[in-house]
C-alpha cells in the first residue's frame, strides 16, 4: 500500500501540508476530499515527486519514495493523472499515449487492451490531435497514458472537473472496475462529493493543509465532515 507519514510541505516560508498521515491499500479507492486550496494537490505532488517535502516520509509497497525523483517512482508503479489533464495538443491521441513507454520495459511497450476497452473512443481517435478532443475525451485520454505506464497505484487529480456528466460515469465505471479486475490501489482527489461517496472505500478530509477527518464514505454525512465541506 501508499503510506504517508507526518509529510509537510512548503512553497518557501509558506507551508501547504501539516503532518499529513494517509494510507492507500491495494485494491482500495482512497478518497481525499475538501475545498480549494486545503492542501490536496500539494499532497499528490509529494507523493509523485512533483515537489520536495520538508519532512516526513512516503513509502509504497514497503519502498521508500522520498527522495526519489519522479520518473523512479514511476518505474516503481505511481501512475498519475494531473489536474487540468496536461496531455500534449499536437500529438495524435496515440503518440500522447505511447509518451507513457517512458518507464515500461521496452518488451512491456505496447498499448494495454484494458485502455480501449474502458475508453472505446480514443481507439476511434487515435490518428487524431489531442487538441481537437473534447474536455472529458482528454481526461479519458490522460487517464488511458497513466494505464500505460503499468501502474500499480493510480493517483488522480480531480477527475471530474469540468467534464460533461456521462464521461464521469464513464470515468467511475472504469475507477471501479480498475480496483475489483487489478487490485491496483487507487487514491483520488476530489471535491465533487457525490462521486466520491459512491467509489470510495475509505475517505479523509483535508482542510488547511491538514487531516481533519477520516473513515468510511458514510461518515461524509456526518456534521463533523459537512462543516469542513461546505463553502
Amino acid at each position: 500500500m501508499l503510506s504517508v507519514e507526518n509529510v509537510n510541505l512548503h512553497y518557501g516560508a509558506a507551508q501547504a501540508l501539516r503532518n499529513v498521515s494517509i494510507e492507500a491499500p491495494m485494491g482500495k479507492i482512497t478518497c481525499v476530499l475538501g475545498r480549494n486550496g486545503v492542501g490536496k494537490s500539494s499532497l499528490l505532488r509529494a507523493i509523485t515527486g512533483q515537489h520536495p517535502v520538508s519532512a516526513g516520509a512516503i513509502a509504497f509497497n514497503g519502498v521508500p519514495l522520498s527522495g526519489m525523483a519522479p520518473y523512479r517512482r514511476a518505474r516503481e508503479g505511481v501512475g498519475y493523472v494531473p489536474q487540468g489533464r496536461e496531455i500534449f495538443p499536437l500529438l495524435s491521441v496515440k503518440e500522447n499515449l505511447e509518451t507513457g513507454y517512458a518507464p515500461v520495459k521496452r518488451a512491456d511497450r505496447s498499448i494495454p487492451e484494458d485502455v480501449f476497452n474502458l475508453f472505446p473512443v480514443l481507439r476511434t481517435m487515435l490518428g487524431r490531435r489531442g487538441g481537437d478532443l473534447s474536455g472529458g475525451q482528454q481526461q479519458q485520454l490522460a487517464i488511458g497514458r497513466a494505464l500505460v505506464t503499468r501502474p500499480r497505484i493510480l493517483v488522480l487529480d480531480e477527475p471530474t472537473e469540468g467534464i460533461q456528466p456521462s464521461i464521469i460515469k464513464d470515468i467511475g465505471r472504469a475507477i471501479r472496475y480498475l480496483r475489483d479486475s487489478t487490485g491496483m490501489a487507487i487514491l483520488l482527489v476530489e471535491q465533487y462529493l457525490d462521486f466520491c461517496r459512491e467509489l470510495a472505500d475509505h475517505v479523509y478530509i483535508m482542510d488547511r493543509g491538514a487531516v481533519v477527518h477520516q473513515g468510511p464514505p458514510e461518515t461524509l454525512d456526518t456534521v463533523e465532515a459537512r462543516r469542513h465541506l461546505t463553502v
